[in-house]
């Protein structure tokens, strides 16, 4: 069963719209963008991820999402289902 979480992201000041654009454009082998919005907030950016599993989720973000230019922090919350 797939893994799908949210990466809230924080953006240095004035790189939010290159942030978003570069999330629009991520090809990482361990994780597909499902959907990428630039928002309002404490967040700037907020992506929605799926991968096979936790480890391939962790390994898109940390090589592929905080290795672009002006991410400045990312905060992870992973979908799941209750009941």
């Amino acid at each position: 069963m797939a893994i799908r979480g949210y990466v809230l992201i924080e953006t240095e000041v004035g790189s939010a719209k290159a942030v978003g654009e570069a999330m629009q454009h991520l090809n990482h082998k361990d994780a597909r963008v499902l959907s990428v919005d630039t928002v309002t907030g404490p967040y700037d950016v907020i992506v929605q991820l799926e991968a096979d599993d936790l480890d391939r989720l962790g390994n898109c973000i940390t090589e592929g999402i905080q290795a672009i230019g002006g991410v400045k922090r990312t905060t992870t919350c992973l979908a799941v289902r209750l009941g």
